[in-house]
């Protein structure tokens, strides 16, 4: 999968409970996707030049281990499946030393800013799309892909 570069919490992103506010999981999976999206073509002059980008649709968070100040992350980002608007991707956020923090499953659409309204890929930015997606096909289906939330009944 894409690896992001290194990334420090900031103070203040620590809550009253002395560890990552979970709004901040967040900041740190859309840090992780805009690297990748860049490289996709899909950056911030993709918006400002050709006046399209990605929204986000839906997004599934799972709160594995608490993160605090001092750790440094890198989160992971794979590409699951997509089509000629929409990209379904998979995010890891790990600890330095390997171990997982959080899991972000990720529905996103392209946009024709105009509209704003959900638009086909330009086939310049379709062939990156595919690229990666063939280059993460090989990669196991994260056990963590496709959960729902219920409360499990017996």
């Amino acid at each position: 999968p894409f690896t992001s570069s290194v990334m420090e919490i900031r103070k203040e992103w620590i809550d009253y409970n002395v560890h990552l506010n979970m709004a901040y999981y967040h900041v740190l999976f859309a840090q992780c996707s805009d690297q990748a999206f860049e490289l996709l073509g899909m950056g911030p002059h993709y918006a400002k030049e050709r006046r399209l980008t990605c929204y986000t649709a839906e997004v599934h968070i799972c709160y594995v281990r608490e993160l605090h100040l001092d750790h440094q992350i890198v989160s992971t980002l794979q590409i699951l499946d997509h089509d000629e608007k929409r990209i379904r991707f998979f995010q890891e956020l790990r600890h330095v030393d390997g171990w997982l923090a959080a899991t972000s499953e990720n529905l996103m659409l392209h946009v024709d800013m105009a509209g704003p309204k959900v638009a086909p890929f330009p086939a310049d930015i379709m062939q990156k799309v595919e690229a990666m997606a063939n280059a993460h096909a090989s990669l196991q289906v994260p056990e963590r892909a496709g959960r729902a939330i219920a409360i499990r009944r017996k």
